[in-house]
């Protein structure tokens, strides 16, 4: 089994919060569930995005732009996800995930990015195969705890940031 090798820059607190949260915590059980999704290992695939991991991952605007997609499931056979993709590796076919790093940025304007680098097509012999992915993890603290806000990939091919919540929007318009 790869290394789950993880450096965290900085753990900060949130203003209003009398002790250090870790700010990194909703992202690592996401990125743990992740790891295990592409491992080689056949686990049963852990749904990101569940009821439960929505209720104490997620912020509540998250969760509301979430369960209106989902009115639109990507595949009919499950008639769950919005999505028919994964929405960290950006796409549909990765490989166990290696070299995965994590950082944490300081709050700025009650917002937290917490980046995310991995490969996830190192098993692969195509020429981009050891580039690394990079996902952003926007955290806020809502109720005294650190949620998932947004989850923002970087487009290899447009150089643009995708926010998985105007993606949601678009989802839940019939787009």
């Amino acid at each position: 089994m790869k290394t789950f090798a993880v450096v965290i820059v900085s753990l900060i607190a949130f203003s209003g919060i009398g002790h250090a949260a870790d700010i990194t915590a909703p992202v690592r059980e996401i990125m743990e569930a992740t790891r295990s999704n592409w491992a080689d290992n056949n686990s049963d695939w852990t749904d990101i995005f569940d009821a439960s991991r929505l209720d104490h991952l997620y912020s509540r605007d998250f969760v509301a732009r979430y369960q209106a997609a989902a009115q639109f499931p990507a595949v009919d056979d499950d008639g769950i996800s919005p999505f028919d993709y994964d929405v960290i590796v950006n796409g549909q076919d990765a490989c166990p995930l290696e070299d995965l790093t994590m950082a944490a940025a300081p709050v700025v304007d009650g917002v937290a990015e917490v980046t995310v680098r991995f490969r996830k097509s190192a098993c692969s012999d195509a020429p981009d195969a050891k580039d690394y992915t990079t996902v952003h993890f926007l955290v806020v603290d809502e109720g005294g705890k650190p949620v998932i806000d947004d989850i923002v990939t970087e487009n290899i091919e447009t150089q643009a940031r995708d926010s998985l919540k105007a993606t949601m929007a678009l989802i839940a318009k019939g787009q």
